[in-house]
């Protein structure tokens, strides 16, 4: 019953003709976000971010969060009738989406895909409404340790994630933090790294740091490599509504891929690319004919497209719940949540239940408006990408421009984003990521007021992290994503070693020994103790092994 009241709070919030027109042009604009290949999401909410400011916080949050879930649907156009993946989320759709367009199945495809990720969306939606509110509560034993080790463990999980290396990745996530506590001191008021500019001793503004990295560094990239237009298929869709036999085909994989989606967007740096590449191999190791896979196969478009949807609907979990954003994006609305003066978390369905179920119910609208504008727009989405990028991005630059400048009528903030869409562009083609940076940027506050509360209710001690259960397995898991990434060198090492008679192990031992610890020297003879004993013949370097411990003092055998 109280669920049932929550949800009449939600729709006569999104109802109300201001919030429903920003639900639609969300929708409307992240559809064709998704259409146009190399802007998705997060450029256009970093664009329309600024425009936030103006309205209700619930009118805002309503209309970022359509661009979100509405370029999940756009893409899916583009990737099947062009070719070209609008969003990075419809990468996979284009094997076998264009494959069934070639073929002439341009309709069951747009279809299939368009109705898979309503069924998604809704299905996700509810699981939302029902885990949201028992994480809240859940939430509410968090203090300021557990808070720091859910954002450390976040940016770990990050890196472990990453597309590029792990250097790579923890550069990033360092400039990051760096980049957030430029400005006062939260408790000292001391100015950090702030140049005697005045307008940085409030810290870097969002807007311009992100529209920067992921609006104009996008821009500058695609400029570069003189992005062409593609030409779609001339033929008359048909079919738009699938058959009974594609429906069978499919149903499985929409079901998978809508449960494997939503908790796979709980994961911070996953959401809905991770949630399509895995919805894709799922289908194509369940399928009876996988080499159907890459050829035109029906379930290559309904796992991924259903996938990709639920995602963004599992993103909002942590969220709404914790205040922690699992991607970039969500790391945007945390920002359009914090410019208002509202701390997402679990306070929220109790401080703000307008804001809380406004958004939810905004999802349920949404996902029919989509699925009732999608399909015929399909002729005038294909239009939009013959506009030539000429003309295209001169219009995004001038709105980047704009909005950052309507913020606070500081030119200095101008002068920020350029900066900062310069480093967009050397990270694009040095292939450093930018969704570390920004999690790290935007959660660099929050961490360090939580670390600097934690080592005073513990008197400057450490332990604290570990003292304490919730925040001891959050640390846990953050120190086994960082030992994870060395795994594989590990691997790789002992069987070198393994082969080369471990000659190069004792060598380590005696360094081990001598320059680091006992335990380290220890670990590693264990560890060719191992090696040694799966071998047919005793060899002597564990004779070698001792002679390199006792030179360095250390006693052989040790005392029991």
């Amino acid at each position: 019953m109280e669920m049932l009241s929550n949800l009449i709070l939600g729709f006569s919030t999104v109802l109300q003709p201001t919030n429903l027109l920003f639900c639609f042009l969300g929708a409307l604009l992240g559809t064709l976000t998704g259409v146009l290949p190399g802007l998705g999401p997060v450029g256009a909410m970093c664009m329309l971010f600024p425009l936030t400011f103006k309205f209700p916080p619930v009118t805002g949050l309503i209309m970022l969060s359509g661009i979100y879930y509405g370029a999940m649907y756009g893409g899916s156009t583009t990737s099947i009738l062009v070719n070209v993946p609008g969003e990075a989320a419809s990468v996979v759709t284009t094997l076998d989406g264009y494959m069934m367009a070639k073929q002439g199945f341009a309709g069951p495809a747009l279809g299939i895909a368009a109705f898979g990720s309503f069924i998604a969306g809704t299905i996700g939606i509810l699981l939302l409404m029902g885990m949201a509110p028992f994480l809240s509560e859940f939430a509410l034993s968090f203090g300021p340790p557990e808070y720091f080790a859910v954002m450390f463990a976040a940016l770990t999980i990050i890196t472990y994630l990453a597309t590029g290396t792990m250097m790579k990745a923890w550069i990033m996530i360092l400039f990051g933090l760096i980049s957030g506590i430029v400005g006062q001191d939260i408790f000292t008021g001391e100015e950090r790294f702030t140049l005697g500019i005045p307008t940085l001793r409030d810290g870097l503004g969002i807007a311009p740091v992100v529209m920067g990295i992921f609006g104009l560094g996008e821009i500058f990239v695609n400029i570069e490599e003189k992005i062409g237009t593609k030409e779609a298929l001339t033929e008359k869709i048909k079919g738009i509504l699938p058959s009974l036999q594609h429906w069978k085909e499919s149903a499985g994989s929409i079901i998978r891929g809508t449960f494997l989606g939503f908790f796979l967007g709980f994961i911070p740096g996953g959401g809905a690319v991770i949630a399509s590449f895995a919805s894709y191999a799922v289908e194509k190791k369940l399928s009876k004919h996988p080499e159907r896979f890459g050829k035109g196969a029906i379930q290559g478009v309904a796992g991924p497209e259903s996938a990709n949807n639920a995602a963004t609907a599992g993103a909002f979990v942590p969220l709404l719940t914790l205040g922690l954003p699992s991607n970039v994006v969500m790391a945007i609305l945390v920002a359009a949540f914090l410019v208002h003066g509202i701390q997402p978390g679990p306070l929220l369905i109790s401080k703000y239940p307008e804001i809380f179920w406004g958004v939810i119910a905004s999802m349920y609208v949404g996902n029919i408006m989509l699925l009732i504008l999608n399909i015929p727009l399909i002729p005038m989405w294909v239009k939009v990408l013959k506009i030539p990028y000429s003309i295209l991005f001169p219009i995004i630059f001038l709105l980047c421009f704009l909005g950052v400048y309507s913020i606070n009528f500081d030119v200095v903030e101008i002068y920020i984003m350029l900066f900062f869409g310069v480093i967009g562009y050397v990270m694009r083609k040095c292939k450093f990521e930018g969704a570390p940076f920004a999690m790290a940027f935007i959660l660099s506050r929050m961490m360090e007021s939580a670390f600097k509360q934690s080592l005073k209710m513990s008197y400057g001690q450490l332990s604290i992290f570990f003292e304490r259960p919730i925040s001891a397995i959050f640390m846990i898991i953050a120190f086994l994503s960082i030992l994870s990434n060395f795994l594989p060198y590990f691997t790789r090492y002992l069987k070198k070693m393994k082969s080369n008679d471990s000659v190069s192990l004792i060598g380590m031992t005696g360094i081990a020994a001598r320059f680091l610890s006992v335990p380290s020297a220890l670990t590693i003879w264990v560890t060719s103790e191992f090696i040694s004993s799966s071998s047919r013949f005793v060899s002597p370097r564990k004779t070698r092994m001792r002679l390199a411990l006792c030179r360095t003092g250390f006693p052989w055998p040790p005392a029991v």
